[in-house]
Parts: structure tokens; sequence; C-alpha cells
């Protein structure tokens, strides 16, 4: 059989990436004005002018699509925190990397309202076989990548400031705070920035709490 001439099969990776993008854009909108649950991928297709199977075959599933705008969203904050100019950047003391970075996921989750409501509500919803399909997208803890990279730049820079204290875990507890309902119901009412300076006094007491024994 021959093989589809360069231009057609260039013509169809092109048609994928705007299908994609079109797809997680009506996604974001419709989070936007609908609870998680509320959202169906027939919904999603129509939204985006495409068909439902095209949602499913990208995507796999609703949790999938979740994800997916979730990564596709932060992924420029993964970039700056690696290139950025200084304090989200490399170049500044860790604690000012970490109040900057802790800004940024604010902002991040706050433009994005819903969706980390809807990680939750899709990790409740999916079955067990679902969540194992999903598996090359996640931990051996059950992380999603983009927590598992919140997470692990947060611990980083607790440690290099206070080496003497539990990075890991109270990354975990600044981190999941953002997914409890009264603070995204906060988020929902446009309160980031509120949301933004009481992370940074819950940071700033961690590190400047005296010495473990």
């Amino acid at each position: 059989m021959e093989e589809k001439p360069m231009i057609e099969e260039r013509r169809e990776r092109a048609d994928a990436a705007r299908n994609r993008r079109a797809i997680l854009r009506a996604t974001e909108e419709l989070l936007a004005r609908h609870r998680p649950e509320q959202i169906s991928m027939e919904q999603v297709a129509a939204a985006a002018g495409v068909g439902k199977g095209t949602v499913f075959h990208r995507f796999g599933s609703r949790m999938g699509l979740m994800v997916a705008l979730m990564q596709e969203r932060a992924y420029a904050l993964e970039e700056a925190v690696a290139s950025a100019p200084p304090p989200l950047g490399p170049g500044a003391p860790p604690e000012e990397r970490l109040m900057a970075f802790l800004d940024a996921i604010v902002d991040v989750v706050g433009r994005n309202k819903g969706l980390l409501a809807a990680l939750g509500h899709a990790a409740t919803a999916a079955p067990r076989p679902e969540w194992k399909e999903q598996g090359e997208r996640r931990g051996e803890d059950g992380d999603h990548p983009v927590y598992r990279f919140w997470h692990s730049h947060t611990s980083a820079l607790i440690v290099a400031r206070r080496p003497d204290l539990d990075g890991e875990l109270l990354a975990h507890i600044l981190l999941g705070s953002l997914q409890s309902e009264p603070v995204l119901r906060l988020l929902e009412r446009g309160e980031a920035t509120r949301l933004a300076a009481s992370l940074r006094v819950m940071a700033s007491g961690m590190l400047a709490a005296p010495a473990l024994a």
C-alpha cells in the first residue's frame, strides 16, 4: 500500500493539534460555568465542534481530559521555574522563590476555576480500571503529574531554606489546602489574592518555626 503524501500527513497532524486546542478550550469554558460533575464528554464535543468519538479517542475519559487540561495550563509555570527571571526562576533565595511559586500556583488555579475540583471529582468517580488506564500519566502514589511537580518544587525550596524541617510533608499541607471545598469556593468567588496572601502567611510561619528536636 502506498504511503500517504507528506503534505497530507502534515495536514492530519495540524487538524489533530487544532482539535486538541479546541477541546481543551471548550472544557475550560464549560468549567467556568458548570460544576465538574455537570459536564459530559458529549457537551465538550458539542462546544468544541468535534465528534464525541474524537474527544474519547484523544483523552480516553473525562478524568483524562481534566488531567490534560491542567497539564496544558500548568506547563508554562514549569517552564518559568526553570528559566524565568527571579524570584520565580533561578537566582533568588529559596524563601523568595517559594513565595513567588505559591503566588503563581494560585494564579494558575484562579484562572482555571473548578479545575482542581474537576480533578478531585474525576478521581473519586473513576472506577479502578479507569485509574489503571491513566497509569502512564500518574505516579506510584496516585498523584497526577502537575501535583507531583508542584509538590517536588515546593518541598525542595522548603528544604533548601530549612533542611531541618519535613519539607515533603509540609509541601503536602500547603498544596493540599488548595483542594479543600472552602478554598475552591473562595476561588469561585474570585478571591485568589486573598488566598495567595494566606498561603504566604502559612509558608512564612513554617519557615520561621523553631528547629525540630
